[in-house]
């Protein structure tokens, strides 16, 4: 089972068929034989679509064209991390290279943290590879329209992470964060994206990951859920 964070129109069917089948999608896998493969998978299943293969993010980013009728960036990570330094290089090349264009992440890990962690990085779709090709598809023409994806199977590992908290990891009452940090905690809690923190604080969104790093590792947090977790446990136990 897999949940959209947030839903297409009610008639999807009528978005693919009129809507959707126009301009491209990329699909980068370090993997040849994986980035064919996908590419003819998702050729069969979308023919209105332009669909281009690529073995890497440098590779992509010089050889596409200068059209940009991108409307998909579907890049295959298989079991490297999405955490990474060269991760995040990489999805900073390809905002860079197609802004606006949303990209959606395939991985082997469902582990929660790597899943926050990319839409942290503006990353719109997080499928796993122990999907089937039809909800594949399903999450891509949902994030085509606007929507953000991810496996539902993430949620219920990060709730059962919270749940199973031990007491002496509860919030830390004696650490001190600045009103900065103050001010991300409570844009956290109330489930604010980096990009609206950083124009609503009036800072770089650098600078908003750089404090959310630093408030997870005083709460000992391992993502932005559990932050929010905290925070909104301690203060209900305040009141």
């Amino acid at each position: 089972m897999n949940i959209p964070v947030s839903n297409p129109a009610p008639d999807s069917s009528f978005l693919r068929e009129d809507m959707l089948g126009r301009g491209t999608i990329i699909v980068i896998d370090e993997r040849n034989l994986v980035a064919e493969c996908l590419a003819r998978c998702v050729r069969t299943q979308r023919p209105r679509n332009r669909v281009m293969s690529y073995t890497s993010v440098l590779d992509c980013v010089t050889s596409a064209g200068d059209e940009h009728d991108e409307v998909l960036v579907l890049f295959s990570i298989g079991s490297n991390s999405a955490s990474g330094e060269v991760f995040l290089d990489a999805l900073e090349k390809l905002a860079e290279s197609f802004p606006g264009t949303p990209i959606v992440v395939i991985a082997d890990s469902e582990d929660a943290t790597q899943i926050l962690q990319s839409l942290d990085c503006g990353v719109r779709g997080y499928i796993p590879t122990s999907a089937s090709m039809d909800v594949a598809l399903e999450a891509m023409t949902l994030v085509e329209v606007g929507g953000t994806f991810i496996p539902a199977s993430s949620l219920t590992s990060s709730r059962k992470s919270i749940l199973n908290r031990p007491e002496g990891r509860a919030f830390a009452l004696n650490e001190t964060f600045t009103a900065r940090q103050a001010a991300v905690i409570d844009a956290l809690r109330q489930g604010k994206a980096n990009k609206i923190i950083a124009y609503e604080l009036n800072m770089r969104e650098s600078t908003v990951k750089v404090h959310v790093r630093n408030i997870m590792k005083k709460l000992r947090a391992k993502n932005r859920t559990e932050v929010a977790y905290i925070a909104n446990s301690h203060i209900n136990a305040s009141m």
